[in-house]
């Protein structure tokens, strides 16, 4: 009955694969299609949009903008987020549940109405400090903030830091040796979860980049678009490959640190 039990899951759970493999690998492979199809009906197959993706400067300098968006957003919010909310978990622990509803409360605004309140911020921004695209990492910091925390928070969840913290002051390291080399390592595929999704909702990002009058990944496709499709979803193919990419080495790597740190242990 148990070996009838685990083939009965086995072959569930490849079903469950291939009908989401499918459902993911489908519209890709229609999106190759169109952007290799030539001018022609009995046109051959060609990679020209492809090819002409790193001919243009534009292009190439909003892909460069979102990449770099993407760090500095993963770097600000890992800076700012996780030694606050260790913090309050040691000192102040009544402050969690409202750090919770504040950093959950982006979820909760739509894009256009969180324009809305930017845009005469970043009005000032471009007039007093710059009119850099970078400047969207401040933007950015808060539409990631409901999707970090709950990675986050998850991890601290599954780690005792009090005792932790406890016992490496007993024996005299400081404030940042607890935080970055006692509780970060402990937590470390956490800290990658929020990064992956930090990275995706970046690269993804669209509304408030158009809205604000800044041409990042998806703000040049939308603009390829109007003009030349097979480019356009040549450049969306690839963004999703790079994506994908992207998160599965992130991913690896978290689970390397995780094995290494286990095999240290032992």
């Amino acid at each position: 009955m148990i070996r009838r039990r685990h083939r009965r899951l086995a072959a569930f759970k490849a079903v469950v694969y291939v009908v989401l493999g499918l459902f993911f690998l489908l519209p890709i492979a229609a999106m190759v299609e169109f952007a290799t199809r030539g001018v022609g009906i009995a046109s051959p197959r060609t990679l020209s949009a492809f090819t002409s993706i790193g001919a243009d400067p534009e292009l190439v300098d909003a892909i460069t903008a979102s990449l770099e968006l993407a760090v500095l957003t993963s770097a600000g919010m890992l800076a700012l987020l996780l030694p606050t909310m260790i913090w309050i978990r040691l000192r102040l622990p009544r402050m969690v549940r409202p750090m919770e509803l504040a950093c959950l409360t982006p979820l909760t605004i739509p894009a256009i109405v969180l324009v809305v309140g930017f845009a005469p911020i970043y009005r000032w921004i471009e007039i007093n400090i710059s009119d850099s695209i970078l400047m969207l990492t401040f933007a950015y910091l808060i539409l990631v903030l409901p999707y970090t925390y709950r990675a986050l928070d998850a991890g601290l969840s599954a780690v005792d830091i009090r005792t932790l913290s406890e016992a490496a002051r007993s024996l005299g390291a400081g404030w940042g040796t607890v935080l970055w080399r006692i509780i970060v390592p402990n937590m470390s595929s956490a800290v990658f979860n929020a990064c992956l999704l930090c990275v995706a909702v970046v690269l993804g990002e669209f509304t408030i980049a158009n809205l604000l009058n800044f041409e990042n990944l998806q703000v040049a496709i939308s603009i390829l678009g109007t003009g030349d499709a097979s480019v356009s979803i040549a450049l969306a193919v690839l963004s999703l490959v790079f994506v994908f990419f992207f998160l599965f080495a992130l991913t690896f790597l978290g689970r390397f640190l995780s094995r290494r740190r286990s095999a240290v242990r032992a």
